[in-house]
């Protein structure tokens, strides 16, 4: 009962990067692990596994078998599976080539950067989504990512009180587009199937059903209309589309002053 109540009154953990704790070097206790084994290359093989095999997959035990130690050696790098989860999210952040926002480069031109290199991390790395929304997301990668957006969004003109609104939009929108997409990516890869086949597929099943005639035609005709020959380039056009008019949308809001709430 003591050690219930000692634990209750123990604060919950918010973040890896709010322990404070310095990431432990050299090799646990016990010796005989593999040289050149740390925090870096636990986190390295951590991201290449969630690739691979996903979240559902995943485990301590499965990472220690991949690096030939014991679970309880990776356990001497991270305390939790949730502060590696969170170092590997942190980690992928990094992969994006940020704009310089002080390079004086239109603000147009350096939120389409940002906006595509985050739909792509989203697309090729699909247990990022789930993660955004779980930890709290304050690495300093992530944190780079952030401020850089901040910077970008800041020198669109729009007032303070417009410019949460403007990112909320932008970026909330790429989280979806990306988390649908990277999905999509993913289920046609499970399937053994092309982008293109698991679509030609299914709009072929649905055009069969005569409860959907109606709304299969009707979509067949907004797929023709937007053009693209492939799934890959029907995406792309919609996605390029649809933050131009994200774009169009914040100059308008600036040419008006943003008064409208």
């Amino acid at each position: 009962m003591v050690r219930a109540a000692g634990r209750a009154e123990r604060p919950a953990r918010t973040s890896v990067w709010l322990e404070g704790k310095a990431p432990r070097g050299g090799a646990p206790r016990g010796g005989g692990q593999p040289s050149g084994l740390d925090r870096d290359r636990i986190t390295e093989v951590t991201v290449r596994l969630l690739d691979a095999e996903g979240m559902a997959r995943f485990s301590m035990r499965r990472l220690a078998a991949e690096l030939n130690v014991t679970a309880m050696s990776v356990y001497w790098y991270v305390d939790t599976k949730d502060d590696l989860l969170e170092l590997a999210l942190d980690a992928v952040f990094g992969e994006l080539g940020l704009p310089d926002t002080e390079s004086g480069e239109d603000w147009r031109d350096q939120l389409r950067s940002v906006a595509t290199g985050y739909r792509a991390l989203l697309v090729r790395h699909p247990w990022v989504s789930p993660l955004i929304g779980t930890f709290l997301n304050i690495g300093p990668h992530s944190m780079a990512f952030s401020l850089c957006v901040q910077k970008v969004v800041r020198s669109t003109g729009l007032p303070p009180h417009g410019q949460m609104g403007a990112l909320s939009a932008v970026f909330q929108f790429v989280y979806g587009f990306g988390t649908i997409e990277g999905h999509f990516v993913q289920r046609c890869a499970s399937a053994g199937m092309s982008q293109e086949e698991y679509f030609r597929q299914a709009m072929s099943t649905i055009s069969e059903q005569p409860q959907f005639s109606v709304n299969f035609e009707s979509a067949a005709d907004l797929m023709e209309a937007r053009g693209g020959d492939t799934v890959e380039e029907m995406r792309e056009r919609d996605f390029t589309f649809a933050l131009e008019t994200l774009i169009a949308g914040i100059e308008t809001m600036v040419a008006r002053g943003a008064d409208t709430p």
